[in-house]
């Protein structure tokens, strides 16, 4: 006959779970930093396009020769704003880009871990925006 200890099994039990939630948290962890270097040249790429953009469309409506000339003579005025709104122009790129969805990738740690938060709030748990989990009190039984 086959005799368990009921202590040892619930140590057991315990060391287990005690394991799967460090695994769980490992991975998370692994997952969130591996999106954090894509994010960052998302971030920055989608900075300086819009930036360019905004720099070259302000120069070109500031000039006072822009309502004056010919659309054509405007953008030889002005060949950096004209360069950005050409079909291959930053402005075209930058349209392309959200099309794309890389708006979503800019975002995509804070995506998961919003979600991460929403299934770890039934287990009565959470994680900071690095994967860490963060273990919240039981409540109180009343």
């Amino acid at each position: 006959m086959f005799i368990v200890n009921t202590r040892e099994y619930k140590m057991s039990l315990e060391q287990t779970a005690c394991d799967d939630l460090k695994a769980f948290e490992r991975r998370l962890t692994e997952v969130i930093g591996c999106l954090q270097p894509a994010t960052m040249r998302w971030r920055i790429l989608l900075t300086v396009v819009s930036v360019c953009t905004a720099i070259a469309a302000y120069h070109w409506l500031m000039d006072p020769l822009t309502p004056v000339v010919s659309l054509t003579q405007s953008l030889w005025n002005h060949p950096f704003f004209a360069f950005t709104s050409t079909f291959l122009g930053l402005l075209l790129f930058l349209v392309l880009l959200f099309m794309m969805g890389v708006h979503r990738k800019v975002v995509a740690p804070s995506i998961i871990t919003a979600r991460t938060r929403s299934v770890l709030n039934d287990f009565n748990m959470s994680c900071d925006d690095t994967g860490k989990l963060i273990l919240k009190p039981r409540p109180a039984n009343t």
